[in-house]
């Protein structure tokens, strides 16, 4: 029986692509009887940070790449997301609770997947950890002891509106570019309304963290406070940037606020960007500063929690195992891939490797000409400096084309070859 330590992205995507080729599966996961300080329910693959998996352009975006690939390699995370998106112009949204429901639903009912609801103390002697960048407690000091200690960087999570409680005189809906179907509610500010929110939200207090320090803040979850600190007009170009954006009048606001639906039904709406480590009660003072906020009622406010990852270059080979242990593999952002779609890719991949390795076949880890193979040597190449990393073409290989739209679809239709390649020499 194979161990999956996790019911995350990675370890759920791990668990089903196993489970799905007749192997039997032992996923540990130590919900409900004991859960990270960041996650709020029972179900597997839960999205702590936002409901986004942010773009779904296959042609213009590496994110949305990424999707494509992992689409073609059979990814049931997708595959949930798919079912359960919501509303969100060019990026692929999902509702929460149902996307979590969904894929808890396929791992339970496998006749493969044996789930044990415990906290996972040691590592094994093989099989896929996948126990995230919140691992803690006992595990923690095993990897710590096996490895000689970890490394880490400070997340943010934003917060969550309820939409009756926004102020429609004060919003206008739409996509920025005119891209979607007007599924974003748009807060404008003028002025004088957005240099107030800024000076009140760099004074405003903050939770202090043990043992904080700056440089520890992953820039691709930048609290909105620290992004603001860096400059009156950080934010204007960032993300509260106007561009592409008119209201009703056709007029282009002087810095904008979006909320993005964080459920089905709509009644819920996350604020785009806002990531932040405001106390509660600042935060409620403060963005209540946005007028169409005013009488907002915070179903959820923003947290930050620390995030743990390995020095995966020292630790790691290209296909997610241990060098010193090639039956034992990681997956996740504990291997330092950063982000909701590239945690769900390395659990694909890691269980795909470790089933060839199983069998006694050769592991072929995809080509940097596609996302899946930038990410992994990307984790796995020396590094003295090593940052968690997302998807984005700075990975991939060069291509020699200047036109930038050509460039990308050309590298879009390079990656997506390279991915059905290595989809026939694996038979998945």
């Amino acid at each position: 029986m194979i161990k999956v330590i996790g019911a995350g992205l990675a370890g759920s995507e791990a668990a089903w692509y196993l489970a799905c080729r007749g192997e039997e599966v032992e996923l540990v996961e130590q919900k409900p009887s004991r859960r990270s300080p960041a996650h709020t329910g029972n179900a597997f693959c839960e999205l702590v940070c936002s409901n986004s998996l942010k773009s779904d352009d296959v042609y213009g975006n590496a994110c949305g790449l990424l999707k494509e690939e992992l689409r073609q390699l059979g990814s049931v995370t997708m595959e949930a997301a798919e079912l359960t998106r919501v509303p969100a112009g060019g990026a692929l949204a999902v509702d929460r609770d149902k996307f979590s429901a969904y894929v808890t639903q396929k791992l339970v009912s496998h006749p493969n997947i044996h789930i044990v609801c415990r906290e996972q103390t040691e590592l094994p002697e093989e099989g896929i950890v996948a126990t995230g960048p919140l691992t803690d407690g006992a595990l923690y000091d095993a990897i710590g002891r096996r490895f000689g200690g970890g490394l880490h960087f400070y997340d943010a999570t934003a917060p969550v509106v309820t939409a009756e409680s926004v102020d429609t005189a004060h919003t206008f809906t739409g996509d920025r570019y005119g891209r979607g179907t007007g599924d974003y509610v748009n807060c404008p500010l003028t002025k004088a309304e957005y240099e107030a929110f800024v000076t009140e939200l760099v004074a405003a207090e903050k939770v202090t963290l043990r043992d904080f320090e700056k440089r520890e803040i992953f820039e691709g979850c930048m609290p909105v406070e620290v992004m603001a600190s860096r400059g009156k007009d950080a934010l204007r170009f960032g993300t509260f940037k106007p561009v592409g954006l008119a209201d009703e009048a056709g007029k282009r606001p002087y810095a904008v606020l979006q909320l993005r639906r964080e459920n089905a039904e709509g009644t819920l709406l996350g604020l785009v960007g806002c990531q932040t480590n405001l106390k509660f009660g600042e935060q409620k003072r403060v963005f209540g500063l946005i007028p169409a906020l005013k009488n907002a009622v915070f179903e959820r406010y923003g947290v930050m929690h620390r995030n743990t990852f390995l020095d995966s270059p020292d630790v790691l080979n290209a296909d997610f195992s241990v060098k010193d242990a090639p039956m034992l593999f990681f997956a996740g952002q504990i291997t330092g891939v950063e982000g909701y779609v590239e945690s769900a890719m390395s659990g694909l991949l890691a269980a795909m490797h470790f089933l060839r390795k199983r069998q006694g076949k050769s592991v072929s880890v995809p080509e940097d000409t596609s996302v899946c193979g930038a990410l992994s040597r990307y984790i796995s190449a020396p590094n003295k400096h090593f940052q968690p990393m997302n998807a984005n073409y700075g990975i991939l290989r060069g291509l020699d084309e200047r036109d930038k739209k050509e460039k990308k679809r050309l590298m879009a239709e390079r990656a997506l070859a390279e991915i059905a390649r290595f989809k026939a020499e694996y038979g998945a």
